[in-house]
């Protein structure tokens, strides 16, 4: 029979050769490539043709998101499960948006990524139990007022082109450099951006650019 073509994309060498180990107990499960940072995973998704993208969120280069978001502009062929340990749903709502077929926690047991890979491979949507409350709140929360403040939210233009580099994945020497401007300055602005818009670390800031359409 046919095995499911699986890719794994996380930053940590033990989490990839743990699911892999995990996985291949499964007679119609083979893992197929894996990436350490968004990049890879896009060019594993461009080159493996995985069935199945197990990816995670927070990785260096450009993160889960914007891997999702790339490998979903481009049209490839592949179902994508976020296998992460944010149980936030702004992070869950935000994944689906952007065209992932699959939600799963890292504490989960083996049986519910198994059963993941599985629905998404046949082309229906999984969301882990636990989570699927997560969704519709979310989903309410963000039909009934998905508003910006206008006054202290507001951010300049320089702000928006940091958020949206920020966004692509580039760290700061690198925002620096495409922009022109010192690291220093590019520091300043990323403190004001998380205040403007009340996040905290640099993912949840991704997930407010593409929220409101700041990246391309």
């Amino acid at each position: 029979m046919d095995k499911i073509r699986v890719a794994i994309a996380d930053d940590h060498a033990m989490v990839r050769q743990g699911l892999k180990q995990i996985l291949e107990l499964e007679q119609d499960i083979a893992v197929v490539a894996q990436a350490s940072n968004g990049e890879d995973a896009v060019k594993i998704a461009k080159e493996n043709h995985p069935d199945v993208i197990l990816m995670d969120i927070n990785m260096p280069g450009i993160n889960g998101l914007q891997a999702i978001k790339e490998i979903k502009d481009e049209n490839i062929p592949c179902g994508i499960i976020v296998l992460t340990i944010h149980e936030d749903r702004e992070y869950l709502f935000k994944t689906l948006q952007l065209g992932a077929q699959g939600y799963v926690l890292k504490d989960a047991d083996p049986a519910v990524l198994v059963e993941a890979i599985r629905s998404v491979y046949r082309g229906q949507p999984y969301i882990q139990a636990n989570m699927t409350k997560e969704l519709v709140n979310e989903f309410s929360r963000v039909m009934s007022n998905d508003k910006v403040k206008k006054d202290e939210n507001t951010l300049t233009a320089r702000e928006l082109e940091v958020l949206e580099l920020i966004a692509q994945g580039l760290i700061n020497k690198e925002i620096a450099k495409r922009l022109y401007i010192s690291e220093k300055t590019v520091k300043n602005h990323i403190s004001n951006i998380f205040r403007k818009i009340n996040v905290s670390d640099r993912t949840q800031a991704a997930i407010y650019a593409f929220k409101h359409n700041i990246t391309n």
